[in-house]
């Protein structure tokens, strides 16, 4: 431990950790957290900001390789492989979240861990601790980042860099030393602002694909030497100095190797911004205890932390499918219309006259007890009341997809068959054969295709 650098004693963390060190439950949620990312990025086969990004790594980058691009069933570089599947895996808002950092870990994590463990011919269980040091790495970035950072940075583009520096470097066996300079060369690269969602701009997929790539290239040139800022985080003019206002250099060592971050992450079960998940679940639990239907409502006032009005709060017309999953108003009222914020939902019928009725009656305030209890727990609160006079509040502790609410391994399964299905990226049986893979990838002696060429 190195209390007077923690970025160093961090980096240490990462370099040293090795699968026998991680207690079996933890192997099993990063189980659970790849089989639900592998879900996510054949969902995103068919966004247009996928597309493009995977149309520039055809024109960039090899047309053959060692590492997969999943929904597309090509190969090329670790690099590309790691951008394409990046992005694709953040565009349909069912990728998980860890609420205390407010970072989505696996869509920078899982990247690139496939990419270089198919590149290396890395076993399971060295993809599996990479992994797991990239969420350890990640989530601690996050936290020490704070809620001001999130105030104007996507924090899965900025703490994302770092995270998969952290997993790509676990991979290649970097030394201390050399963790520490990935971690400056990633962080200084680290980057993603809120600003895309005021103009539905393809932003959010390019923040993944960028955390992704650059976290890739700082641990392989960290490997050959490259150096990077020592203090990246903590330092005078470091992420923490020009990123935050409560960055605190504590929360990036705490409970390391005892408190496994991983853990706590989430499963998303709407698709669409977690912020709304709390108040749309709040919102069901009171339609289905009073009988109501979305015409029986005259007003919903959904009882918010800060962080849902700071990104929820600029749409409040949105024009595009992924803009009306940063709506509370829309994602409410495709809950109450057709009982679920999915996928189909929203592709469908986010400009539905029913919806647009219903999103047009929903207001955010903020709450006292939901601001203070956030981002280490996200409650949801509702007050609903009726065109008949009546009022009715709702209140969840803990959105369906929390660790004390979790999907289990079936859901699991059942939520990645919908997401493939969805983009017509894989059959069901091809699903089920991945499925008993990542099951036992603690017994895969090397990483190879998980999806063969159509």
């Amino acid at each position: 431990m190195h209390d007077d650098h923690p970025s160093l004693t961090l980096a240490t963390f990462a370099a040293g950790l090795r699968f026998e060190d991680i207690p079996a439950p933890v192997i099993r949620r990063a189980e659970d957290l790849f089989l639900d990312w592998f879900g996510s990025a054949l969902a995103g086969k068919t966004g247009k900001p996928v597309q493009i990004i995977e149309s520039f790594a055809r024109r960039m980058g090899p047309q053959d390789g060692p590492s997969e691009v999943l929904a597309l069933r090509r190969k090329t570089s670790p690099l590309f492989a790691a951008m394409v599947n990046a992005a694709a895996s953040h565009y349909v808002e069912q990728d998980d979240v860890h609420n205390g950092s407010v970072f989505h870990p696996a869509t920078v994590v899982f990247p690139v861990a496939l990419a270089v463990a198919q590149s290396l011919g890395a076993s399971g269980r060295e993809l599996l601790a990479a992994c797991v040091a990239g969420y350890e790495v990640g989530i601690r970035v996050g936290e020490f980042l704070g809620r001001s950072h999130y105030k104007i940075f996507h924090t899965t583009g900025t703490a994302g860099s770092l995270a998969a520096a952290a997993t790509v470097g676990c991979l290649l066996k970097l030394t201390p030393e050399q963790m520490l300079h990935a971690f400056g060369s990633a962080g200084t690269q680290a980057a993603g602002l809120w600003e895309f969602l005021r103009d539905a701009a393809d932003s959010k997929q390019l923040h993944t694909a960028h955390a992704a790539s650059t976290g890739l290239m700082a641990a392989y040139i960290a490997s050959e030497g490259f150096t990077g800022a020592r203090r990246i985080l903590e330092g005078a003019q470091g992420m923490g100095a020009g990123m935050s206002r409560d960055a605190d250099p504590a929360k990036l060592v705490a409970g390391l190797g005892q408190r496994w971050a991983l853990a706590e992450t989430s499963f998303k079960f709407h698709a669409s911004c977690r912020h709304t998940h709390p108040a749309a679940d709040a919102l069901l639990q009171v339609l289905a205890a009073h009988g109501l239907k979305a015409e029986d409502v005259a007003q919903v006032t959904t009882r918010v932390h800060q962080g849902a009005i700071d990104v929820l709060g600029p749409v409040v017309d949105p024009k595009t499918v992924h803009q009306a999953k940063f709506s509370m108003g829309t994602v409410l009222g495709l809950a109450a219309v057709f009982g679920n914020a999915g996928l189909k939902e929203f592709d469908e019928s986010f400009r539905d006259p029913r919806v647009i009725a219903f999103r047009d009656k929903v207001e955010m305030v903020l709450d006292e007890e939901v601001d203070n209890a956030y981002p280490a727990r996200w409650i949801g609160k509702v007050t609903v009341r009726t065109v008949d006079g009546r009022s009715f509040d709702g209140r969840v502790d803990e959105p369906k997809g929390d660790p004390g609410n979790t999907l289990s391994r079936e859901e699991l399964e059942a939520k990645a068959l919908r997401l493939a299905q969805f983009s017509d990226a894989a059959s069901p049986a091809e699903l089920r054969a991945v499925f008993a893979r990542i099951w036992d990838l603690e017994h895969c002696d090397r990483i190879d295709t998980l999806l063969a060429a159509r």
